[in-house]
């Protein structure tokens, strides 16, 4: 008898989170406020690392900035700079334009940390982790965004590529939050994850991509490590679910192909291409945005995804492959591959290899 009152009350449930899934369409959540938050971003130094810092910045976040390109690093810490300046000089205008009884709230002192981590090495994750919690303090906002891809065919790809594009695109997610350092004579000292539950206080995102939900030619090692952080990111979620950590909010990034030239070349057929063009870096993030301040779970990009994603999931795979090579999505990465090897054995050549 138990079980049967248990049953109807899971049911009502299910129902009753599909209401309020229907109630987000017509009455948008309010953003939450991250600001003077600590926000870390990896891959921060170009592509949609960078615009995710200059959005969290407008939001008036601390930011710390992980890269293994220092130059590029800081180039999108001085941007992030120039949007503090503007906050406090709009902050100090309308400060000087209120009336005393209107509030402004400060800008909270700013600042933006840099620092130089190749996140596909463990002990480079773990040395900058320890760095950040010593001279920054708690992270709230983990934004998992770095990432590579070796452009080869499987059998072409040497060894050393495959293995450095698991380790960037997946491995660092496991490395960033469960990161600790230990020494015998001192306490443990645990950063980020650790931390986020010893308070039940944060927020991980994991950037994974549309080739973590569904696969294509040519590209299996970058399709293995996306499908590595959806169902590590999926996994994770339900390990806080079943603590009892609600205060940590997940959200999953699943977008379609983003033209930030990562992988420039890549085609569908023409005839689809028009209606299923690479994604504008700016739109992306912003949908993602979206997604991270209203603690949405996760978001595909366009809304497209999701119907594909539930389409591979019920037709047979030979149905599958029929719609793959109608859209021209079969051999889509071929051009890419090409185009990347050219450009490999051009460099070859200009260096007299």
């Amino acid at each position: 008898m138990h079980i049967v009152l248990e049953f109807f009350l899971v049911t009502f449930r299910v129902l009753w989170a599909f209401v309020l899934a229907a109630a987000k369409w017509f009455v948008r959540p309010k953003d939450k406020n991250v600001a003077g938050q600590v926000c870390l971003i990896t891959g921060a130094g170009s592509g949609l690392g960078r615009l995710f810092a200059l959005e969290f910045a407008r939001r008036r976040a601390q930011l710390v900035l992980w890269d293994i390109n220092p130059q590029s690093n800081e180039e999108t810490a001085d941007m992030v700079r120039d949007i503090y300046r503007q906050l406090q000089a709009e902050d100090s205008a309308r400060r000087a334009n209120s009336s005393a009884d209107e509030e402004v709230l400060p800008c909270c002192n700013l600042q933006v940390y840099t620092y130089t981590c190749d996140v596909g090495k463990r002990e480079s994750v773990y040395s900058t982790a320890e760095r950040v919690h010593r001279e920054v303090g708690d992270v709230y906002l983990l934004l998992n965004n770095a990432g590579v891809v070796s452009g080869h065919h499987l059998l072409e790809c040497p060894d050393e590529l495959i293995e450095r594009t698991m380790m960037v695109n997946c491995h660092a997610h496991f490395w960033e939050l469960a990161s600790v350092t230990t020494e015998a004579a001192l306490e443990t000292t645990k950063a980020f994850l650790p931390k986020m539950m010893e308070m039940n206080h944060g927020h991980i995102v994991s950037v994974a991509s549309s080739l973590g939900l569904f696969s294509t030619a040519g590209v299996e090692d970058y399709c293995a490590s996306k499908f590595g952080v959806v169902g590590f990111h999926e996994s994770l979620s339900h390990e806080l679910k079943a603590a009892d950590k609600d205060g940590i909010k997940t959200t999953l990034v699943c977008p379609y192909l983003v033209d930030t030239g990562m992988f420039r070349g890549c085609r569908i057929r023409k005839e689809i291409e028009p209606f299923l063009p690479p994604l504008k870096p700016d739109y992306c993030v912003k949908q993602a945005m979206r997604a991270i301040l209203t603690d949405q779970p996760m978001i595909c990009t366009p809304r497209l995804m999701y119907i594909v994603l539930c389409m591979k999931s019920i037709l047979p795979f030979e149905a599958v492959v029929c719609m793959y090579r109608f859209l021209g999505a079969d051999k889509c990465m071929y051009p890419f591959i090409a185009q990347r090897k050219q450009a490999t054995n051009n460099n070859e050549t200009k260096n007299g290899i």
